[in-house]
């Protein structure tokens, strides 16, 4: 950059304010909250996730609970956070070429986040940092531990990871820009920076290592079948969940670099396309939320909504004792995984499009997906100690050994 006019980067509005390394940093510590706030809350309510996600267990009277352990790091994090905000608001004042020259700040904040979560320290919750290093590495080409060793901690990371995907192609986004000799990183998002395709498959990585490790679980079933695992249908019923997202995926990056000279497809065709298959993801991925990872039987037959062991839709062993929790959470579930019908409405069809609105989107799929935790691993509770459901995707023959282990 030389600071010629005519070359200098564009910046919006909303990137004067938050720049994108800041956004992604702030949800990334903001994610390490809503995880202390997981362990917290279900600690209060005797369900013991580390046994569950095969943590190493506390040793002795005076160690520190995982959830204070997981909220000191988030402290940790968000105090330099806070200051780097601080400070880079009160250098640049908004000013478009102070914006531009003080990528440094955000950039300097990122690498912070990488050296916090790969220094030996004991008082930044070491052990944890490297189960979650460890297990990230061995999922993160769709590799999934056996049941002993910890596998639905390696499913609930996956899964994380899916609700993190567009964060994921952000922070590509912002490496990219700040080695790119025509922009800098706190310049407006150039999300075809790289190529118009790899973005997306950044995006598309999250979906794959679930699709994979969905795919291991159904050759585990066929290769040790007996009487009541199944032929494994449930395992290939969900990695067909994870394949619908590639369309969407694929569809919207053609749908920014729409060119009708090279596409033989109408604009409008393509829309129709994209809504079509965005529809089969978000009303498929609603109903396993639903029925298979929260065990709910409202989406089930009439006999089963309607039994007299359970309120109206939910199930008959439940370890948060207000109904209402429930009946809220499939209602914010569904509503967040539409959040695409703002692109139906006249005067919200380009909120998708703006970058606070991309913002808000990626926190409220957090957010989603933070919600989505408690009646997961809840369900994965009840599972061990009342007994798994007869289709159970997870624990299958080998519910009965968990307790023993």
């Amino acid at each position: 950059m030389d600071g010629d006019p005519a070359v200098e980067p564009e910046i919006d509005s909303f990137s004067r304010v938050l720049p994108l390394p800041y956004r992604v940093a702030i949800i990334v510590v903001l994610g390490i909250w809503a995880w202390g706030v997981n362990l917290h809350y279900l600690h209060l309510v005797k369900i013991d996730v580390p046994a569950l996600i095969r943590y190493p267990s506390r040793q002795g009277p005076n160690s520190i609970l995982h959830h204070h352990s997981t909220y000191r790091l988030a402290t940790i994090l968000s105090i330099p956070l806070a200051a780097s905000l601080l400070l880079f608001w009160a250098i640049t004042r908004g000013d478009k070429h102070a914006v531009l020259s003080w990528q440094i700040l955000p950039q300097s904040y990122l690498f912070l986040i990488v050296l916090c979560f790969v220094l030996p320290v004991k008082r930044m919750s070491r052990s944890g940092r490297l189960h979650f290093l460890t297990t990230l590495k061995r999922i993160s080409v769709g590799g999934l531990a056996e049941v002993q060793d910890g596998k639905f901690g390696d499913i609930i990371l996956a899964d994380v990871l899916t609700s993190y995907a567009k964060v994921m192609g952000d922070l590509f986004v912002s490496t990219c820009m700040l080695f790119s000799r025509k922009t800098v990183s706190t310049a407006k998002p150039d999300r075809g920076c790289g190529g118009v395709f790899l973005v997306p498959f950044i995006i598309a990585i999250p979906s794959m290592i679930r699709l994979r490790q969905c795919l291991i679980e159904y050759s585990r079933v066929r290769r040790n079948r007996t009487a009541t695992s199944g032929w494994g249908g449930q395992h290939l019923a969900n990695a067909l969940k994870y394949a619908t997202a590639f369309p969407v995926i694929i569809l919207s990056a053609v749908q920014r670099g729409y060119n009708p000279e090279t596409f033989h497809m109408s604009e409008a065709e393509l829309f129709r396309l994209w809504l079509f298959f965005v529809m089969i993801n978000s009303f498929y991925s609603f109903y396993w939320d639903v029925a298979k990872d929260w065990d709910l039987t409202l989406l089930s037959s009439s006999w089963e909504r309607n039994n007299p062991e359970h309120p109206y839709g939910l199930r008959r062993h439940r370890y948060f004792h207000a109904h209402q929790m429930y009946y809220t959470a499939i209602v914010i579930d569904l509503l967040l995984r539409c959040t695409w019908s703002f692109k139906l409405s006249a005067h919200l069809d380009h909120f998708n499009d703006l970058e606070g609105g991309i913002f808000l989107m990626e926190l409220l799929e957090v957010i989603r997906r933070w919600m989505w935790i408690f009646f997961r691993v809840e369900t994965e509770w009840v599972r061990n100690n009342r007994g798994p459901a007869p289709d159970d995707i997870l624990l299958g023959d080998f519910a009965g050994k968990i307790d023993d282990d």
